[in-house]
């Protein structure tokens, strides 16, 4: 007890130490980067990186538009031990003759940006230039939705769980071992990892399926966790008794020790101290899949944003270690795959999904928006005719064989209501319309000095997120 005392001040002193120096000489903002799996973090880190260095495309950023950044440059990430983002990597894969889409994130990685500003206003202009340092801090989205569980007990995870998972095709088979075992029995570790692998394997298969609430993130990303016993428990039915040395009081200790050995030190390390945040939601992805997986992306939203603890940072918040984040931007990503015609209806089915979600977070004091963007285009628009009606389409090169394609996906509702009063009610398919969407590699481009790859809306991104610093 006194060891985590001490700790604890130590950390205390560090946090204030660190929130002077960032008040009083070179400030830095932590942009917290996530999304769920195939939403486009790295793309995303990538792309805001190259055209924060090259700014010919960033005319939203206004303090680019006023020409008040005199440079931007790489360096160092403070945090010797985490992994840098591999930007340069990611940015070749983008950008190479042959591009592609690069490895999607499956750990915590940090990349730090500097800019060299000139203050606006009359006494800034007297005080000359000054150094913001902008920390992108990269972590999966499955990650994130753990911390949801530092609220619940394993019987109530469980339980929920269970519920959820019962009528997804997916997880028949680990429903059918799950249900077959006793909880009640002596544990025997040979069941115990054969409902983990089992566990496990829906995961691995949901995810592909398209379903958001994969968690533990950790089963889907082990790292060196691999095989060991914070990893190897599952949801079971809770028994009438559960003495000691039984399977569920062993999968309840070893539960309770993920929450303490691997989602609080998370916690506790990277995500309490985050000021600005960015979530990335793949809801076309969503709406193609049908009903249930857009009801179960607004539902994990609002478990995403029920993490955070929002609220406005106070000067004498900051350096008492009182972090909250202040700014929240949902993003729905893709928007490339429709044209832009149609992306106002898209941005209004993004803010309708998290609208209570939204509402916990500005009511608490943090500024949040919806917006959707594509952090590297990759299609071009054009004019189909289908029987002698004309189509708003988009074209790219798709990824399985290369071909350049023409899709038109479908018409979005201008009612948001008429994609989510289906999903909360459990409907099977959509009734009067089908979405399509084609998987597109990133196009072939040749970029002229000065300018990053090219997106939609980045700079109104960037501008939400960091412009207010700079």
């Amino acid at each position: 007890m006194f060891s985590g005392i001490t700790d604890g001040i130590s950390r205390q002193i560090e946090g204030a130490v660190a929130s002077v120096s960032g008040v009083f000489f070179e400030p830095v903002l932590r942009l917290g980067v996530t999304g769920l799996s195939r939403a486009g973090k790295t793309v995303f880190i990538t792309g805001l990186v190259a055209n924060l260095l090259d700014r010919g495309r960033m005319p939203q950023l206004s303090a680019q538009a006023q020409g008040r950044i005199e440079a931007v440059y790489l360096q160092p990430q403070p945090d010797d031990t985490l992994p840098r983002f591999a930007y340069e990597d990611h940015l070749a894969a983008l950008t190479g003759n042959d591009p592609r889409w690069p490895q999607s994130t499956r750990a915590v990685s940090e990349l730090r940006l500097s800019f060299r500003v000139r203050p606006s206003g009359f006494f800034g202009s007297l005080a000359g230039p000054r150094v913001v340092h902008v920390d992108i801090v990269d972590y999966p989205g499955e990650w994130l939705l753990d911390l949801a569980l530092l609220d619940k007990t394993y019987a109530e995870w469980s339980e929920t769980t269970l519920d959820r998972i019962a009528k997804r095709a997916e997880a028949a088979d680990f429903m059918a071992t799950a249900r077959a075992e006793d909880g009640s029995l002596r544990l025997d570790e040979t069941k115990a990892q054969a409902l983990a692998v089992s566990f496990t394997a829906y995961l691995t298969a949901a995810r592909a399926a398209g379903w958001s609430d994969c968690t533990p993130g950790r089963f889907l990303l082990p790292g060196d966790l691999a095989g060991s016993p914070v990893l190897t428990f599952a949801p079971l039915p809770q028994p009438a008794t559960a003495p000691r040395n039984s399977l569920w009081r062993e999968m309840q200790r070893r539960y309770d020790a993920y929450k303490s050995r691997v989602v609080q030190p998370f916690f506790r390390d990277h995500f309490a101290k985050i000021d600005r945040q960015i979530v990335l939601v793949d809801v076309l992805g969503a709406i193609h899949q049908g009903p249930r997986a857009v009801e179960d992306l607004r539902r994990t939203m609002a478990e995403v944003l029920a993490a955070f603890r929002p609220g406005r940072n106070g000067w004498l918040s900051g350096l008492l270690g009182g972090k909250r984040v202040e700014k929240i931007l949902f993003a729905a990503t893709k928007a490339d795959h429709l044209h832009h015609s149609q992306h106002p209806r898209l941005t209004a089915i993004m803010q309708a999904m998290l609208r209570e979600a939204q509402s916990r977070a500005d009511f608490a004091g943090a500024e949040t928006m919806a917006i959707s963007m594509a952090s590297l285009r990759c299609t071009v628009e054009e004019t189909l005719s289908r029987d002698g009606v004309a189509l708003d389409a988009v074209r790219g090169r798709l990824l399985d064989t290369g071909k350049q394609v023409a899709m038109y996906p479908g018409q979005l509702p201008s009612d948001p209501a008429r994609l989510l009063s289906p999903a909360r009610e459990g409907a099977e398919k959509w009734l009067d319309a089908d979405y399509g969407l084609m998987a597109f590699a990133p196009a072939r481009s040749s970029l002229r000095p000065g300018d990053g790859p090219p997106h939609i809306r980045l700079d109104r991104a960037a501008e939400f997120l960091i412009g207010d610093r700079l």
